[in-house]
């Protein structure tokens, strides 16, 4: 097969004009809109036998969010009406901008335990990382960069998620018997925990530990199989609901002399939470100083990279588990959490994200679109308006159950099962990514987990898989070196070195042949490696030829040095490449000639 022409190898850029131009054009049509407005899309074709559907959904979720929110606002050290601020905005944004129906958007446990460190007891702090962070994945999104979840591999995911479990499990472990505790950390809690038992509160621990085992039977309810298997399901699905009631009733009912027989998690700001901008300045408590905008950024620190990259991989996980086969859009699902935490802040918010907990209860609801949203932002809303006083006797001892039950089922059990069968080499960036997250912290475990996975990647890239096999052709020694897959910068000296070593232990080899179909692209460092490789093997007296390899990654090559395209040759199948080596071998007694 003779050479390609000349005009093969030139590089081809990409058309940023036709690009900037076509995507111009789309920005005006009718799929444009229904893309960064999905709302347009599904609700005119929205039918009325929906409505019910949303409706229960709305309220399911809704009997959970309320003491979910609250519990959330403590573990954030938060005044817990904070986590019914954050709990209702995002739900109805995500009615217009949201593309998986079943998400609900709020706090979740993970977000409040990342802005816990920073609160300090100012909610300033929780409301600016919430608008900071809002825009910074608003940005994200619209600049299409959701790709960069896809550097988070799975191993580290999973045990971030075990770690952050474990973290916010043990961080109730105290509210759970009754013990006053303001230790932050998995091993300062338990450290606090054992130092203080004699300090157990009976009433609070008997409390805390029926109300756990009542959550984790409840939620077993809805697998019964009874006549009236939907009023269980229900039921299970409204567990936290039920428990809170159940505690509250129980406060009410045991107190003597004004004295209540629980620790309560106490007043609860009446009313709807304002509309203002989030705060850009705020005061120390102690000293009473003045903090600008700036001091404020600083003092955050690293969350303004940890939290959005959190939130956004909390929320991209449920929308793919809930996905039901159908493309999730990462740039629209970022653009919609972003916004909500934007607008979010202007009611006090801290950072919020899809949690898993409610959308498995709206999905299992029956949920038909995001319009159930609404009326879980309206539950909450009138839980603001009329129920707060209600609430101020919610016995801390329930919120810890609540929130320990939640945790039992965060951690990925059968990811962890599926690792181990498949790789038991990924068990150790998952067992890296628990251990820092757990015993440093969560943010800088996280990014550990990153670079202890990454280092798998560069390793393998600077090994390239190559196998070396000598062969003779009519009395011509022959090393083949079978590439497989692709070759980057660096492997290019391993690639090198691995060659030239083999040819220099061997005198009688002529000819180094390496087959390209595989490659499908290379960088400046592997061509320059491999035109010196070329000069090195010539003064060995053994030629290089480079077989079959594609048009791009030999363009790279023959711009780099025309004199260097002799190397390539083309041919149906490796026995005609050789017969037509031996050919010009025989035509030349001295050397090979790869001239064409």
């Amino acid at each position: 097969v003779p050479p390609p022409p000349d005009d093969l190898y030139r590089e081809r850029l990409p058309d940023v004009c036709g690009t900037v131009g076509s995507k111009a054009r789309n920005c005006c049509s009718i799929r444009t809109v229904h893309k960064y407005l999905p709302v347009t899309d599904w609700l005119p074709k929205y039918q009325w036998n929906f409505l019910p559907m949303d409706l229960v959904a709305g309220l399911t979720v809704g009997l959970t969010a309320v003491p979910q929110a609250i519990a959330y606002g403590a573990v954030a050290n938060l005044p817990p009406a904070y986590g019914l601020y954050s709990a209702f905005m995002g739900g109805f944004v995500y009615i217009l901008l949201g593309t998986c129906k079943d998400i609900t958007v709020g706090p979740t446990a993970i977000m409040a335990l990342m802005v816990r460190p920073y609160v300090d007891g100012n909610p300033a702090y929780a409301v600016l990382l919430c608008f900071l962070s809002g825009c910074i994945i608003t940005v994200m999104g619209l600049l299409n960069l959701g790709v960069l979840m896809r550097f988070i591999s799975v191993p580290v995911t999973t045990g971030f998620t075990m770690a952050a479990a474990l973290t916010i499990a043990t961080g109730q472990i105290n509210s759970l018997f009754g013990i006053s505790s303001s230790a932050n950390g998995f091993l300062d809690c338990w450290i606090h925990f054992f130092g203080h038992i004699t300090e157990t509160r009976r009433n609070d621990a008997i409390l805390g530990c029926c109300t756990l085992v009542l959550l984790l039977l409840m939620r077993q309810l809805k697998d019964l199989r009874f006549h009236f298997k939907s009023v269980l399901k229900y039921i299970s699905l409204s567990r936290n609901a039920v428990a809170v009631l159940v505690g509250i009733i129980l406060c009410y009912l045991l107190k003597k002399d004004g004295n209540l027989p629980f620790l309560v998690s106490g007043s609860i700001t009446p009313g709807l939470p304002p509309f203002r901008p989030p705060p850009f300045h705020t005061e120390d408590a102690a000293t009473g100083e003045v903090i600008n905008f700036g001091a404020m950024v600083s003092n955050v620190g690293s969350a303004l990279v940890s939290i959005p990259l959190l939130s956004i991989l909390e929320s991209i996980a449920v929308a793919k588990a809930f996905s039901k086969g159908k493309i999730v859009d990462a740039s629209q699902e970022m653009v919609a959490l972003g916004i909500s935490n934007v607008l979010s802040s202007f009611f006090s918010s801290m950072p919020i994200t899809g949690s898993f907990t409610r959308t498995a209860i709206n999905n299992a609801s029956g949920v038909k679109t995001p319009l159930g949203g609404a009326v879980t932002g309206a539950l909450v809303l009138m839980t603001l308006a009329f129920l707060t006083s209600t609430f101020a006797y919610i016995p801390k001892a329930t919120l810890a159950a609540i929130i320990i039950a939640a945790m039992f089922f965060m951690v990925e059990y059968e990811t962890i099962g599926e690792i181990w069968r498949a790789k038991k080499r990924d068990m150790l960036p998952f067992l890296v990514t628990v251990l820092c997250c757990v015993f440093w912290t969560l943010e800088y475990g996280m990014v550990v987990g990153i670079v202890f996975n990454a280092l798998f990647l560069l390793y393998k890239s600077m090994k390239p898989q190559c196998n070396l096999e000598i062969q003779k052709f009519n009395g011509i020694e022959v090393t083949i070196v079978d590439l497989k897959g692709s070759v980057d910068y660096a492997a290019a000296e391993s690639l090198k070195t691995t060659i030239l070593s083999h040819v220099s232990g061997r005198n009688a080899n002529t000819l180094v042949v390496i087959k390209g179909h595989e490659i499908t692209s290379i960088d400046t460092t592997v061509a320059l490696n491999l035109k010196s490789l070329h000069e090195d093997l010539a003064l060995l007296q053994c030629d290089l030829l480079c077989w079959n390899w594609s048009i791009p990654a030999a363009g790279v090559i023959c711009r780099l040095d025309t004199k260097l395209r002799s190397m390539f040759m083309f041919s149906v199948s490796f026995s005609d490449l050789m017969q037509t080596m031996t050919s010009k071998a025989a035509a030349s007694c001295t050397s090979v000639d790869l001239s064409q």
